[in-house]
């Protein structure tokens, strides 16, 4: 392929000019319409793209824009024959038994995957299991995305990362979300990317280093863009408002624990874009369990065995959910940080899985205490469950929770135990749960590692003894 050129550092590609002559079979239809309308047959050379000189280099975005028919497929075609190991977003292939776990980035840490993913709209964790014959036209475009970038992060590579007609599958939104995130890994990672579009829109968020117009002539004009936006086109339009766990039935679904468990709410704040807009996300304040060895830590021992003491100065962050089309554009630690103060209390702290993979809380303004463990009472029903030959994570355990009473017994006390420290509660909720439900709330549980953050509000700092 072409002339072996590599991106090692900023390295000028000459395009074009390429010209097209219109050939056909003339038949007796396209004779009439020649003859009814004045067209010839056959007609002169036309020039669909005109000369260009681009450089190219690590960290930089390329994009072509311009109406369908102006050239930016024919540019993008070029520029794979002059640049070796570019890499094609639409040849970009999967194995269709591969999950997208496992297609993303497999050689690195599933943090690294999981923020790709996010980064190019696959936010949600369903969604990290599925094959790739299982989505939709614009997941699978996505996916495509996700696994060619981490294909250039991982090889380092020096030549561009192509991406013709970005964002026609999708909606605007999560095309401009996807752009921002793009916007991102390629200045993180130095990457270099060329992509084409139609949509005008798309340039606000992509932020392109070199933007060339093509008209439908062949013609070009290209502008050079020295300012990066840190924040998403659309944040400007979004306001934080008091919501009411009713509000949550809408964002539940969306959370990698989707069940009813929130606890006992306190406050909710809802994200809109715009007055009466569509809610992007949801953060849930409870109150916390009476007892973490971690927030004793922490505290050094203030709520200890002080359940006033805990109502009165300490919310627990039960819930932050961000629609899966605007995840990785920084909306996450925003709405905590922002709202971390309207709590109403000193401290609030946050058990959180995600935290393992995703800095979000510590972007809001939280401390990193320290990774939970696992109580014992959890630790010996998986031993009892390994005893009795039951693999929680097998596609029998819904079947063996539903027919064998011991391991419904070991399920139930496991959740009801859960119930217990968050809601003071919980039995009768356990005796009438379906069997698909408690193996679902169990599964989480015995899988959860969560991380313990704790923010202090310095301004309301307690004194010494009170």
């Amino acid at each position: 392929m072409g002339n072996n050129t590599k991106i090692e550092k900023n390295r000028a590609v000459t395009l074009g000019p390429v010209s097209k002559r219109s050939t056909r079979r003339v038949t007796r239809r396209t004779a009439d319409v020649a003859l009814q309308f004045g067209l010839p047959l056959n007609s002169d050379p036309v020039t669909v793209l005109d000369k260009m000189r681009l450089n190219l280099g690590p960290g930089r975005i390329l994009l072509f824009l311009g109406p369908s028919g102006a050239g930016k497929s024919t540019a993008l075609a070029q520029l794979a024959l002059r640049c070796d190991g570019g890499e094609d977003v639409d040849r970009t292939r999967f194995r269709k038994d591969t999950a997208l776990i496992d297609g993303v980035c497999p050689a690195e840490p599933i943090s690294h995957a999981i923020n790709v993913m996010a980064s190019c709209g696959l936010g949600q964790a369903n969604l990290w299991l599925r094959r790739y014959d299982e989505l939709s036209e614009g997941q699978r475009f996505r996916a495509r995305l996700a696994r060619a970038v981490g294909r250039h992060i991982k090889a380092n590579a020096t030549a561009p990362l192509l991406c013709d007609e970005f964002g026609s599958r999708l909606h605007n939104r999560l095309t401009q979300a996807i752009a921002f995130n793009l916007r991102k890994l390629v200045s993180r990672h130095r990457l270099c990317l060329v992509a084409t579009t139609n949509d005008e829109s798309v340039a606000r968020d992509l932020q392109p280093d070199v933007t060339i117009r093509l008209t439908s002539a062949g013609r070009c004009t290209i502008a050079n863009t020295t300012t990066i936006k840190k924040a998403v086109s659309f944040r400007r339009r979004l306001r934080i408002e008091r919501g009411c766990k009713a509000d949550y039935d809408a964002f539940a679904a969306m959370h990698y624990r989707a069940t009813d468990e929130l606890g006992f709410v306190d406050k909710i704040f809802i994200m809109r874009e715009g007055l009466n807009g569509e809610p992007l996300g949801i953060v849930v304040y409870s109150h916390g369990p009476l007892e973490l060895t971690l927030r004793n830590r922490a505290t050094k021992g203030r709520f200890v065995r002080n359940p006033q003491r805990l109502n009165r100065e300490m919310r627990i962050l039960r819930r932050l959910v961000i629609h899966p089309d605007v995840r990785g554009c920084g909306l996450g630690h925003w709405l905590v940080r922002k709202t971390l103060p309207l709590v109403g209390t000193p401290y609030v702290e946050c058990l959180a899985n995600m935290g393992r993979v995703n800095p979000v809380f510590e972007k809001a303004g939280m401390i990193r205490i320290g990774e939970c463990a696992a109580p014992n009472h959890r630790t010996k029903a998986l031993a009892e469950l390994k005893s009795i030959k039951v693999d929680p994570s097998g596609r029998d355990f819904v079947m063996q929770v539903s027919r064998r009473e011991r391991v419904r017994r070991i399920v139930a006390d496991t959740v009801y135990r859960w119930y217990a420290a968050t809601t003071a509660g919980g039995e009768r909720r356990v005796a009438r749960q379906a069997p698909e439900f408690l193996a679902q709330i169990f599964r989480g549980l015995v899988g959860s590692k969560p991380v313990y953050f704790l923010w202090h509000k310095p301004a309301n700092r307690c004194r010494k003894g009170t």
